[in-house]
């Protein structure tokens, strides 16, 4: 049995995991959606209730009834290096790639359905609520009054991005901002803007979960710091505990959300209190594992090579290993 890895040709993080499941002796293939058509091709076959799909890349054949699991990494486009790219040839592509994933029995890491929902920030917010971490309060609105009442009550705020950093070229990125209840809040009403509570934190806190293995990371933060995203703080991430109550809000969050791996980033107050600030589907985890040697790969690697259950939407489910087991 197989493992497909959707991501581009320049992942260190993939690297990772590759030479993991090597050690393991896993057979794999590594697919860019970006190289069909072209330099990969597929083919599937629905007849008479049956269904056969194939991949071919880099001179390797991949039968569907073989994949063994599919790990969503950082796949590119479909179609982006065909010889003449087009919206109808991406969209066409999508359709025909990802409709005969679906038709497989491979286990998912993330389903793409289930990571479409777990990256908007509103749904987030809404689940991490229900799963019982502690929430900044927050308000996303087109409407000035409502953010100047949001502002007048909790008086020191963040703004930030609901979606992420927007597509440009050059890249924009719009860091996470400090701001008072003087601010003006007029141009609110030209596009949803998402205000929250400032968080006065002694450190961040990124949490990886890969099926039931917990993988948590600290580091200190600078005086004043709010983006911890941006700028040196001249402390490294160092392995912590996972309190018990984190543990369980972490089950909770990634079972309801049908997510097999999730990165989680918090800030930590004064009083030790864990804020939850946004959940990252695809969060990387490289720059953690290399600072803290915690093995995360390794943990990514097992949750892949294991077999399928024949369930193309897996949830989560406890196991042990060097993590923190979700009890």
């Amino acid at each position: 049995m197989t493992v497909l890895i959707l991501t581009c040709r320049q992942d260190v993080t993939a690297d990772m995991v590759v030479a993991k499941l090597h050690e393991r002796g896993v057979p794999l293939v590594r697919l860019d959606p970006a190289d069909v058509p072209g330099e990969a091709a597929l083919s599937a076959e629905y007849v008479q209730g049956d269904f056969y799909g194939h991949l071919s890349t880099e001179g390797r054949l991949l039968s569907m009834s073989a994949l063994r699991s599919i790990w969503v990494r950082r796949p590119g486009e479909p179609a982006a290096h065909a010889p003449e790219p087009s919206e109808w040839l991406a969209a066409e592509t999508e359709q025909a790639l990802y409709g005969m994933l679906y038709s497989a029995t491979a286990r998912w890491m993330n389903h793409p359905a289930m990571s479409a929902q777990a990256r908007c920030k509103p749904w987030q917010l809404s689940l991490a609520h229900r799963s019982g971490f502690a929430v900044p309060p927050t308000v996303i609105t087109t409407f000035p009054r409502v953010a100047r009442q949001f502002a007048a009550q909790y008086r020191d705020l963040v703004v930030k991005s609901a979606s992420g950093p927007p597509v440009g070229d050059p890249p924009v990125a719009l860091p996470t901002t400090r701001i008072g209840q003087d601010a003006d809040f007029s141009s609110v009403a030209a596009a949803p803007t998402l205000l929250q509570q400032f968080i006065a934190k002694r450190a961040d806190i990124r949490l990886t979960a890969v099926g039931g293995r917990l993988f948590a990371a600290r580091k200190l933060a600078a005086s004043d710091q709010v983006d911890g995203r941006y700028g040196t703080t001249g402390h490294n991430w160092q392995p912590v505990d996972v309190p018990h109550r984190i543990a369980r809000a972490v089950r909770d969050y990634t079972g309801e959300a049908g997510l097999a791996y999730a990165a989680f980033d918090f800030a930590e107050d004064g009083e030790g209190v864990w804020w939850f600030l946004e959940c990252n589907q695809g969060g990387q985890f490289g720059f953690i594992e290399l600072e803290t040697a915690q093995p995360i790969a390794d943990a990514v690697a097992g949750w892949l090579a294991a077999a399928p259950n024949g369930s193309g939407r897996v949830m989560p489910s406890a196991s042990a290993g060097d993590g923190h087991r979700v009890p």
